[in-house]
């Protein structure tokens, strides 16, 4: 590299003999139209450009920024979603299944058929949802309510469908589904007649969190419909909040523990006391 008596020898692969070139290419260190990585070189021994380490972010500043991207994915900022993750991407401090995440989102952005299935809901029109998951089941869904949610930093496609088989809710709630969106490989996307529904079907469930829950506890405004202090017993507080997936509502009272009951209805109760004596039966052995 450079001119006889005055040079130096690079002994690098193509792959990172390419990336210097990018590198000189973006700095405009050419030599005509061609990227030279003697400039680029020379640059930088010169301090006109500066290397700094690509390894001292630290986990929570890439989980924010990830976060971040799959936040902008939800309210259709696809073009920011991807220069975060390409941002991501020249950093050395990834997980491998990160960077193998972020690499597959730039390559594919948003599936077609998502972005198909969200026109439909901006629209407020019925359609049929037909795809083979990753265990290669066939479902087929005809769909008249439909948002995209996110449940424990996973996105989900809550809907209410027509079809209520396999359905493991209460009878009420049967015809909500939550579909794991990134399960779905590949999907079509038709429009059906009939009208479009105001929202999922949903039950009032009571609660009463004692403890420092009581205190703590912020109301989801989108969902309670109570939220007052007991005079008796003393320092408990009663929450009434509208469900649509009783499996999702009993993943979150379990965290709570002995600082939350559910009062009411039985079935609710039922279940969750199911759970509980079935997590006891792992720890007789």
């Amino acid at each position: 590299m450079g001119r006889k008596g005055d040079s130096v020898t690079l002994s690098i692969g193509d792959r990172d003999k390419a990336q210097l070139e990018a590198i000189a290419l973006e700095f405009g260190m050419t030599w005509g139209d061609r990227p030279n990585i003697s400039k680029l070189v020379e640059a930088i021994a010169r301090r006109e450009l500066i290397v700094a380490p690509n390894h001292d972010w630290n986990k929570e500043r890439i989980d924010a920024l990830n976060r971040a991207r799959t936040a902008l994915v939800d309210v259709g900022e696809i073009e920011m979603a991807v220069a975060i993750a390409l941002l991501l991407l020249e950093r050395s401090e990834l997980t491998i299944p990160l960077r193998a995440e972020l690499e597959g989102f730039v390559t594919e952005p948003v599936r077609p058929w998502r972005l198909e299935v969200e026109r439909y809901i901006r629209r407020q029109k019925p359609f049929q949802l037909s795809y083979q998951d990753a265990a290669e089941r066939i479902w087929n869904f005809t769909i008249r309510y439909a948002e995209i949610a996110k449940h424990e930093d996973r996105q989900y496609l809550d809907c209410w469908c027509e079809e209520t088989t396999n359905n493991q809710d209460l009878p009420e709630l049967t015809h909500n589904w939550c579909l794991r969106l990134d399960r779905i490989t590949d999907a079509s996307v038709t429009p059906v007649t009939g009208t479009w529904h105001c929202g999922l079907a949903t039950i009032p469930i009571e609660m009463h969190l004692s403890g420092g829950l009581a205190f703590a506890y912020r109301s989801k405004s989108n969902q309670d419909e109570t939220n007052e202090w007991l005079s008796e017993p003393p320092q408990v507080r009663r929450v009434v909040r509208r469900v649509a997936n009783t499996f999702w509502f009993t993943r979150e009272v379990l965290r709570y523990g002995k600082d939350c009951k559910v009062a009411s209805p039985q079935s609710v109760r039922d279940r969750i006391r199911q759970e509980i004596e079935n997590m006891q039966e792992l720890y007789k052995e």
